[in-house]
C-alpha cells in the first residue's frame, strides 16, 4: 500500500544532494516545553544541517495571547517566512530533533498558509545524524523573499467549533498526547491544566506513526491500522488535538500521507481545552470501538 502523497516525504540522500540548492530552503522545527534546557534553539545553535533556519515555533505566532504559540495573523507569518528566506517558488523540507514531534506544526503552518510544496525529512535529524552526514554551526544570512499568505480555515479548529462538535459529532477528535494524560491518570506538562480529554475523543499518542528505532514514517498500510485501531474511520472527517497544537499536527501529517482528505488542527488543543471553566471533561480510556 503506497503513500497516497509520496511528495510529502523525503528522505536523508534526496536532501543531501540538494542542499546547495537555492529553491531547497531547510527548516529546523525542533521545540522543547518552557524550562527544558538546553532549549530547542540552542540545540540548533550547536548543530544543524547545513542551510538550515531555525524555525521558532513560539516566535511565529500570534503575540499577546495566553495560549501557547498559537496562530498568527497572515501578515505576519508571510513577515516571519520572508525573513527566512522563504518564498513562494521555494520547496521548503522541514525537520525536527526527534524525527517527527514538532516538524509537523511547521509543516501544517506553511500549508495552512498556502504553501503546499513543503516536505518533512524522513527520519529526521536522529536518522541524518546516524547517517554521519554534516552538521553546522554557522546560521544563514538568506536574502529577504517575497512570500505569499494564503489563509484556509478548513485546516484549523477553535474551541467554539469543538463545542459545537460535541453535539453533532460531524467530526471525529483523535489526540495525540500520550494515553495516561489523556485518561487523566498523569500530571499534565503544563501547571494549572484539568486532567482528562475532550469528551468523545479517541486517542493516538503521536510517536506512534514512527518507528522507534530509526525514526521513520510507518508505511502506510500500518499508519491506516493504527487510526483505525484508535477508532477512527478513515472516511469521516478528522480533527487532531493534543497538549498546545504541536504533536496534534504529527498526526494530521500521518493522515495527509496516507490520503485522508485534510484532517484539520485544534489550534488550542489542550492548553485552551484543559483550562478551569466551561469545557466538559472525561477520564478514563476511549471506547474500545468508534462511536
Amino acid at each position: 500500500m503506497p503513500y497516497a502523497h509520496p511528495e510529502a516525504l523525503v528522505d536523508t540522500e534526496w536532501l543531501a544532494a540538494r542542499l546547495d540548492d537555492p529553491h531547497v530552503r531547510v527548516v529546523d522545527a525542533s521545540f522543547k516545553l518552557p524550562g527544558i534546557t538546553p532549549t530547542a534553539r540552542e540545540d540548533y545553535d550547536r548543530g544543524h544541517i547545513p542551510g538550515a533556519m531555525f524555525f521558532d515555533i513560539d516566535d511565529i505566532a500570534e503575540p499577546g495571547t495566553s495560549l501557547p504559540h498559537m496562530i498568527p495573523s497572515p501578515e505576519l507569518f508571510a513577515q516571519k517566512m520572508g525573513a527566512l528566506g522563504i518564498g513562494d517558488d521555494d520547496r521548503v523540507i522541514v525537520y525536527d530533533s526527534a524525527g517527527l514531534s514538532s516538524a509537523g506544526r511547521a509543516w501544517w503552518m506553511l500549508r495552512l498558509f498556502g504553501h503546499d510544496n513543503v516536505a518533512l525529512l524522513d527520519g529526521g535529524l536522529p536518522k541524518w545524524q546516524s547517517e554521519g552526514r554534516p552538521l553546522d554551526t554557522v546560521v544563514p544570512n538568506p536574502p529577504q523573499r517575497r512570500f505569499t499568505a494564503r489563509f484556509d480555515p478548513a485546516l484549523v479548529r477553535d474551541k467554539r467549533a469543538l463545542l459545537d462538535n460535541l453535539s453533532t459529532r460531524r467530526e471525529q477528535v483523535v489526540d495525540a498526547r500520550a494515553a495516561g494524560r489523556f485518561e487523566g491518570i498523569a500530571e499534565e506538562t503544563r501547571p494549572g491544566l484539568r486532567r482528562g480529554h475532550i469528551p468523545g475523543s479517541r486517542n493516538l499518542p503521536y510517536d506512534r506513526v514512527t518507528d522507534p528505532q530509526t525514526r521513520r514514517l510507518r508505511d502506510a498500510a500500518e499508519l491506516a491500522a493504527l487510526f483505525r485501531e484508535a477508532g477512527i474511520a478513515l472516511d469521516r472527517p478528522v480533527v487532531t488535538s493534543c497538549g498546545s497544537g504541536v504533536t496534534a499536527c504529527a498526526l494530521a501529517f500521518a493522515l495527509h500521507l496516507i490520503g485522508h482528505p485534510e484532517a484539520a488542527v485544534y489550534d488550542g488543543s489542550w492548553s485552551e481545552w484543559g483550562l478551569p471553566g466551561g469545557t466538559p471533561v472525561e477520564t478514563g480510556p476511549a471506547p474500545a470501538k468508534a462511536p
